[in-house]
């Protein structure tokens, strides 16, 4: 446990190892069975059309790296690192029933998590709402998961420079909110 411990601390990360340990074994119990069989996600015609352009549906063999590790560890990160409503109302200098209203309002995303909210931090700055947020969020499509937008927003996207920013660092440096929020319009559609 040292090394997690470790891993953790460089990581800024603010949480014992055995409480990350059971975030860890909470989201692997939430995500698809152990050995899934991908076919079985798709009709017979998807299949063959997938199949036809190289997607390899067959199921993981033995000794593969489990593809949900990735996911496990960025959903246990970004729990751990968000705040509560009272975090959040504290950080941005208002009244909790402020941030519950704009939760409801969908000018801040959140999701509840034992009896309450919690919102990604990604959102805030050290004293504030992300310039540009409440328009980012108005695009974001209403199938796509906390932990999707979130990736999204902290990673580089070619579209918004050279060289490539994430449309958090957009924002904070001045950026057309409306740009992200063309991008966030198309998050889960196919390319």
């Amino acid at each position: 446990m040292s090394g997690l411990r470790s891993a953790l601390a460089r990581a800024g990360l603010r949480v014992e190892a055995d409480e990350f340990v059971s975030l860890v074994e909470d989201a692997s119990r939430r995500l698809a069975p152990l050995d899934p069989r991908p076919a079985d996600y798709f009709s017979a015609d998807q299949r063959t059309a997938l199949e036809a352009v190289g997607l390899d549906l067959s199921p993981q063999h033995a000794g593969d790296r489990d593809v949900r590790a990735r996911t496990v560890a960025l959903q246990a990160v970004l729990r751990d690192t968000a705040l509560t409503v009272a975090g959040a109302a504290e950080r941005i200098g208002v009244d909790a029933s402020r941030i519950r209203h704009r939760l409801s309002e969908g000018q801040l995303m959140g999701w509840k998590y034992r009896g309450g909210w919690r919102l990604p931090v990604w959102q805030f700055t050290d004293d504030d709402v992300l310039p540009g947020l409440g328009t980012v969020l108005a695009a974001a499509p209403a199938d796509q998961p906390a932990l999707v937008v979130a990736a999204f927003m902290t990673t580089p996207q070619n579209l918004l420079g050279d060289p490539a920013v994430t449309p958090r660092d957009w924002l904070l440096a001045g950026g057309a909110p409306k740009k992200v929020a063309a991008l966030m319009s198309v998050l889960g559609t196919p390319a």
